[in-house]
């Protein structure tokens, strides 16, 4: 064959595999954006201030630029070790009192690929399989809420791993790729009104994985989300006293703190050492209630730290109840107060 044909050989080649090429692309492409539906909510950060949609929230208000929040993260819950459970009905019936916690002034719900402590041990609710790859049915449900909350102007702190859980994942090769898959899932499906926390209370005796009760097992999971899906928010919870270790607070994005067992008297002292990071600062667990969940709320905003109410008997705990704002009338009364600007007839 001549030197022509050779090249002339070549030149088609190269031009079959790149419509090929292109066509895969283009498929590929394509089928991400089949997964993304439209998006109402973005929420990003002015400094230590939250925004959503570019405008700080709660303006005008004693809680201008927080986060409140309430956990929920049994909303999702499933016991695959139970078969007279049904985690539809109970995604359901979050659902249809999701407008009026977020009418009460809620801008953010916590949840879970794990969810939390359903009030009775052996449970096996995990959106992720031994070797950290995701559930489609887990995630079916995930993706309602989700969706909720997006087109409602809420915010999702959505957490990867709960104690009493991680024994699901076969080894720290499986936690790293649950990592890799939550966010590349969050990534493809378009959502931007989720923030991201690695795990709940990650020095808790309940992990069995070192990478997600020591710091630096944190850190590195961070610092992994963080590379897999640039501009995600990523943070991780410590335990109830309201403490971060040095090293995850300066890793995180913003602090993520429990006040399951900090005094109220202590609150205020709790959030002012953390205020030396200059980073947003959002409780986003703690279990009192009534008038001490109120006054706890209010340390917070004082403080300029948002607060999360975790209704642990009722919300949490088998049989969930999902009630909007009789949940806990105190509490949201005085949160109601905390989040709308006063009016000039005030």
């Amino acid at each position: 064959m001549s030197n022509w044909g050779r090249t002339l050989g070549r030149m088609l080649l190269g031009i079959i595999f790149g419509a090929l090429f292109a066509l895969f692309v283009g498929n590929t492409f394509d089928r991400c954006l089949a997964e993304q539906r439209e998006r109402h909510t973005r929420v990003s950060l002015r400094g230590t201030k939250w925004m959503i949609n570019d405008e700080i929230t709660y303006p005008g208000a004693p809680a201008e630029g927080l986060l409140m929040n309430v956990r929920m993260v049994n909303a999702t819950f499933e016991d695959r070790n139970r078969a007279d459970f049904d985690p539809e009905a109970n995604t359901q019936a979050f659902l249809n009192v999701l407008p009026e916690y977020v009418d009460a002034g809620v801008r953010a719900f916590t949840f879970n690929l794990q969810g939390g402590f359903p009030g009775y041990e052996g449970a096996l609710n995990s959106a992720f399989e031994t070797d950290g790859s995701l559930r489609p049915e887990y995630l079916a449900r995930m993706e309602k809420v989700l969706d909720a909350c997006d087109r409602l102007g809420a915010v999702a702190i959505l957490g990867c791993f709960y104690q009493r859980q991680d024994q699901v994942l076969a080894n720290e090769e499986a936690v790293q790729f649950a990592v890799k898959q939550t966010v590349d899932w969050i990534r493809r499906k378009g959502y931007t009104n989720v923030v991201l926390e690695i795990a709940n209370e990650f020095p808790h005796r309940g992990f069995d994985h070192p990478i997600l009760r020591t710091p630096s097992g944190q850190v590195e999971l961070i610092r992994l989300a963080r590379r897999e899906a640039p501009g995600l928010l990523v943070s991780t919870s410590g335990l109830g006293d309201g403490r971060l270790p040095v090293e995850v607070a300066e890793a995180s994005d913003f602090l993520l703190i429990h006040f399951n067992s900090t005094p109220l008297r202590d609150i205020p002292e709790r959030i002012r050492i953390l205020k030396r990071f200059g980073k947003p600062i959002v409780c986003n667990e703690d279990d009192k209630w009534g008038a001490d969940a109120a006054q706890a709320c209010r340390l917070c905003v004082a403080e300029g730290a948002s607060y999360g109410l975790m209704l642990k008997k009722l919300n949490q705990y088998v049989p969930f109840e999902f009630k909007g704002v009789r949940d806990d009338p105190v509490f949201y009364s005085t949160l109601r107060m905390l989040t709308r600007a006063k009016s000039s007839a005030d």
